[in-house]
């Protein structure tokens, strides 16, 4: 009996420091900071401040987020602040959507101040790294359809139209 005993009381302890370190890699790339080191490692490629949270822009973001839930729609909601949106299937972390937006560089023309290929096909980019942009909130909601959706909201906003992002 007390073998048994001993044996369950084990495998609890096993099992839940199994399911707390998965809860913890699956709060890992999502966190206010994941978002802000994501944007900041872009930023200092090119020189500029880092930004930081702001839990105002935050709590607009999670209601926006939550607004689209229902449908995933990659629709901008016109508010205050500057927007990126992002979606996927499945595990979509905070940090892949901000690696998303930054892989836009490429696209990017700092001479010209334009998007190679389409006039929007780099502005995810240049509003992470928009120099006057210095507050983030950030929220990741899963929709009804099973797909992530991703907003980070800035402010100030950026992308004004012939104005250098830095």
């Amino acid at each position: 009996m007390w073998l048994i005993t001993k044996s369950l009381l084990l495998a609890t302890i096993f099992l839940r420091m199994g399911l707390t370190i998965i809860h913890a890699c699956s709060l890992k790339q999502n966190s206010h900071q994941d978002f802000i080191d994501a944007h900041n490692v872009a930023r200092a490629e090119i020189g500029v401040a880092p930004i930081t949270w702001n839990y105002t822009v935050a709590v607009y973001a999670k209601k926006y987020a939550n607004e689209r839930r229902k449908d995933c729609k990659l629709e901008h909601s016109g508010g205050p602040y500057g927007k990126n949106l992002a979606m996927g299937y499945g595990f979509m972390s905070g940090e892949d959507a901000v690696k998303l937006w930054v892989s836009e560089k490429s696209s990017y023309n700092y001479a010209t101040n334009t998007c190679a290929d389409d006039e929007s096909q780099c502005l995810h980019y240049t509003q992470v790294i928009w120099r006057d942009s210095m507050h983030l909130g950030c929220a990741r909601v899963k929709c009804d359809n099973g797909w992530m959706f991703v907003i980070c909201s800035y402010d100030p906003l950026g992308n004004f139209l012939g104005q250098l992002p830095y």
